[in-house]
């Protein structure tokens, strides 16, 4: 199971995330969240990710130039859009993307999936008060259309104590996390990340 630790905002916490046994951390270049990180600050988490882990930078409808701005400066290998990108946005900077949706009544993940087949996965996360990730919020896991299962990074809510009943119903590509592994908003606790990829992996 590959695990994704997003809002990232410290050299320490992502040495700690890959230590847990993390995969893969986040970083938010959205100025409105409270997660959100500078450039510089992204540069320097990126000098801590060892040869096999993955940075992932999350970014809400931006412009190409904020885009090519942060990968001028930071070694990103995925990005992630939370925003109402295109396809054609997404998938013009060189780089293997997950696209963002947000889980609401009526959402049709199959057709998603095919207007989105550039994309290396989709990532299903809560729809809560307009906010984009990390609420700490789950969303109805009965919405996922499990022919999509396969392609499906799962977010929205996720902690120690819910991951492996998520897992096993919906058995997607992997899990995301963020507010479920913190003791206080933008900072990561060590043993909370610990108890979550435990969990995650059975």
């Amino acid at each position: 199971m590959r695990i994704k630790i997003c809002g990232i905002t410290s050299v320490d916490d992502a040495t700690a995330a890959f230590s847990a046994g993390a995969d893969a951390i986040g970083c938010v270049f959205h100025h409105a969240s409270a997660r959100a990180v500078s450039i510089e600050g992204a540069h320097e988490i990126s000098r801590v990710v060892p040869a096999f882990g993955m940075m992932v930078g999350l970014f809400v409808d931006p412009t190409i130039e904020q885009v090519e701005a942060v990968l001028s400066s930071v070694s990103l290998h995925t990005l992630q859009f939370h925003g109402e990108e295109a396809p054609e946005f997404c998938s013009r900077f060189g780089r293997p993307y997950l696209k963002a949706i947000a889980m609401t009544d009526g959402v049709d993940l199959s057709i998603i999936s095919e207007q989105y087949e550039s994309a290396s996965a989709l990532l299903l996360d809560s729809a809560h008060n307009g906010q984009f990730g990390g609420t700490g919020h789950a969303f109805d896991w009965g919405l996922i259309d499990q022919t999509v299962s396969s392609r499906v990074v799962l977010a929205g809510g996720l902690n120690a104590d819910n991951v492996r009943s998520a897992i096993e119903q919906v058995n997607p590509a992997g899990v995301d996390v963020s507010s479920g592994v913190e003791r206080e908003k933008g900072i990561k606790d060590v043993a909370m990340m610990r108890a979550f990829v435990k969990a995650a992996r059975g």
